[in-house]
């Protein structure tokens, strides 16, 4: 196959056609009007400005999230862990709170702290296992899924152990942070923080041309490519593994840190929300380019959003948004793989 500049937009668009065909059969299979429901989807995600708003609400830690995965992704490396990440960075980011709630430091100074904090958390974390990997051998999927569950279970144990409100240990999390320790919003009404916009907004910039740009963007990529060569060139391979893993896990941490500060005012239990499997659905969908990862991370989290409506009005479970993302990013990747195979089948023929 002879490739031209429309080959690959229009696999792109027969991935999408068809990941939506079977989103309209399982609709059908349900007795559910697939129109109908996607519908409800767009005004459940942008009806209004309400709702309008807790879909950026929702880009924001997932848009971090996704620039941290890229940069693993350059490498060659499945941070699955970064979930775990995500939660330690909350942790971290509470605790610089508490700790500095009712002092004589500057609300806004203490928010910095908590963010630097959530970054540290996450880093950490994220370290964790390249550490295992490095060292000790361990593959990076099975080492993040194990220090997933820690994280969880140091995050509830938290909420219900020495963090816990005083008197009753509640599934709705730890006690809120003074308004004071709240990321300001742009009205009373809403969750949307301008600040964590400016972040989420800065940290792709950040990855785009920390990866297109820069000569340690190049090093990343060459290990990514193939880590044996790029050792025999001078490349310190498992260094540049860790520092990706670093990079990853501060944004994973930043993540959780707006989850703390802008969206709960506080530690629950769920704190991830799912935002770091769902970054690494946005990375592989866009095909590891930065460029892409902020207009398909709003697209998600709008699917995320809209598909509240679903159980509201038309009695289906909203984890539809689920089977739409995932046949999406199952499309893209398996029509990129055929696109790439006839193309090569087609220069090796004389």
């Amino acid at each position: 196959m002879h490739e031209t500049r429309l080959t690959k937009p229009l696999f792109q668009a027969g991935a999408v056609a068809l990941a939506l065909g079977i989103t309209t059969l399982v609709l059908l299979a349900t007795g559910a009007s697939p129109f109908a429901a996607y519908r409800s989807i767009l005004s459940g995600a942008f009806g209004g400005w309400g709702v309008a708003s807790d879909v950026v609400v929702a880009w924001v830690p997932l848009l971090l999230v996704t620039s941290g995965v890229l940069v693993t992704f350059t490498v060659g490396l499945w941070n699955i862990g970064i979930e775990g990440q995500v939660t330690l960075g909350a942790i971290f980011a509470t605790w610089a709170l508490r700790s500095f709630q009712g002092s004589a430091l500057d609300p806004g100074l203490v928010i910095a702290i908590a963010f630097v904090a959530g970054m540290a958390g996450g880093a950490v974390w994220a370290m964790l296992v390249g550490a295992l990997k490095t060292f000790g051998g361990v593959n990076e999927i099975f080492g993040g899924l194990g220090l997933n569950y820690v994280a969880t279970a140091l995050n509830i144990w938290l909420i219900f152990g020495p963090w816990k409100r005083p008197g009753v240990a509640s599934m709705s999390g730890t006690v809120p942070f003074d308004k004071s320790l709240w990321l300001p919003t742009i009205n009373e009404q809403s969750r949307l923080a301008p600040a964590a916009v400016g972040i989420a907004i800065a940290g792709i910039a950040i990855v785009f041309v920390l990866v297109q740009g820069t000569y340690f963007g190049l090093k990343l990529k060459a290990v990514g490519k193939n880590p044996k060569a790029a050792y025999l060139l001078g490349i310190p391979t498992w260094q540049y593994m860790m520092a990706s893993f670093a990079i990853c896990g501060v944004f994973a941490g930043l993540a959780g840190a707006v989850q703390v500060t802008a969206v709960y005012h506080r530690l629950i239990p769920s704190i991830s929300s799912g935002y770091g499997f769902l970054g690494l659905m946005v990375g592989m969908l866009v095909n590891y380019s930065a460029a892409l990862a902020a207009p398909v991370a709003l697209f998600f989290a709008a699917l995320n959003v809209g598909s509240i409506q679903l159980p509201i009005v038309h009695k289906l479970d909203s984890s539809l948004a689920g089977v739409l993302q995932g046949t999406l990013v199952l499309f893209v990747l398996l029509g990129d793989g055929l696109r790439k195979r006839l193309s090569a089948k087609g220069k090796a023929r004389p």
